[in-house]
């Protein structure tokens, strides 16, 4: 059992030796690359480790046991213990997502509902700023669109992190919420006090490490500009300052009127643009490829709705993993780990379900 480790093992101890090359880190790039596959093979190497010593010690318990009751009385423990550590080896042995460790740009938009669905989608904003706050990720505002009642029409906020392991990445936990999320509750708009059903969309990339990662050719470019229509500052309805960048091969739009320079615009526009490439490109290669095909829960549907926000019951709801709590007001100040968790956890599964049919 877990043969594979063997290469795994030998390839550790490969990126060991790189890792203390200098010449590597003189290239940011593939520095990056290095440490995130140590990172990972870090984790399943320990897990091995532990796994080997566990059944080494049933193994002693066992022989033992047959002179010396004594051993037979560990033997229960020791034999749960080594269950898990397989159990655990066998879960990070399932190959990964490729984007886990990427850094995350995510877009979330009002949809059904008009007012207030632009307040709930400023409830979701915050709601993952507070959630990167605890996991000590960075964020920064790209874009966004304020609506009149102080809500949100449509934000673009990039999430940055500080860890290399790929299991600690913000893609492996961000990828998850792209989709429909709806909300149930009294507006404040809502004079009767009645409940109502509203829906914001959420819109989730993998970042581009370096540009040269994602080739786009200027030939394939279309950029217009125009005076912009928001915040901004002196320049705001006086200067071109505002850019929208086509993506002629794949019709991709992006635009961006934030900054006070077109040439600002004109930066951030081309960022969220490769992200967003980078992810269609993805969606291809993913079509392509039976294991992902059959076992990813995150959805490329983005009409889909997949979760569910009830205020008067103080309930969330996981339309794809099952997971239900009342305890929607902690969720809404951050406390989204246990929701992420349960989607992770069933993206698991069904990678190991879909691996045993291909067997």
């Amino acid at each position: 059992m877990f043969e594979s480790v063997q290469t795994l093992l030998a390839e550790h101890d490969e990126l060991q030796n790189q890792l203390a090359d200098p010449e590597l880190h003189s290239d940011p790039a593939r520095s990056k690359k290095v440490n995130r596959r140590y990172a990972e093979l870090a984790r399943i190497i320990a897990a091995y480790h532990e796994w080997r010593q566990l059944t080494d010690d049933v193994a002693a318990a066992t022989e033992m046991a047959a002179e010396d009751e004594s051993f037979a009385d560990e033997l229960p423990a020791l034999t749960e213990a080594l269950d898990l550590a397989q159990e655990k080896l066998r879960r990070l042995l399932i190959p990964r997502d490729p984007n886990d460790a990427r850094d995350v740009i995510m877009e979330i938009k009002m949809g059904e509902g008009g007012a207030e669905s632009a307040l709930f989608a400023g409830d979701l904003l915050r709601m993952y700023l507070h959630y990167a706050e605890s996991k000590k990720w960075k964020t920064e505002i790209i874009e966004q669109t304020s609506s009149d009642l102080g809500g949100v029409k449509d934000v673009q906020v990039a999430f940055k992190g500080n860890s290399s392991d790929p299991a600690e990445g913000i893609w492996a936990h961000l990828k998850y919420e792209g989709g429909v999320h709806r909300v149930q509750r009294v507006p404040a708009t809502e004079s009767q006090g009645r409940i109502h059903t509203s829906a914001a969309g959420v819109l989730v990339f993998p970042e581009v490490d370096e540009p040269e990662e994602v080739e786009i050719s200027q030939n394939d470019l279309k950029i217009d500009v125009y005076r912009s229509s928001g915040p901004g500052g002196q320049s705001v309805n006086t200067t071109d300052s505002a850019v929208r960048i086509t993506h002629l091969p794949t019709g991709i739009v992006v635009a961006m009127q934030n900054e006070k320079s077109q040439l600002q615009n004109r930066e951030a526009g081309m960022r969220v643009l490769r992200a967003r490439i980078l992810a269609h490109n993805q969606e291809i290669a993913d079509a392509e490829a039976s294991v992902y095909r059959k076992s990813q829960i995150r959805t490329m549907d983005r009409s889909e709705r997949i979760r569910t926000y009830n205020f008067p019951e103080n309930r969330i709801a996981d339309h794809r993993t099952g997971y239900k709590s009342y305890n929607l007001d902690a969720v809404m100040n951050g406390a989204l780990e246990p929701v992420i968790q349960s989607c992770i956890i069933a993206d698991e599964e069904s990678r190991l379900d879909a691996l045993g049919a291909d067997d």
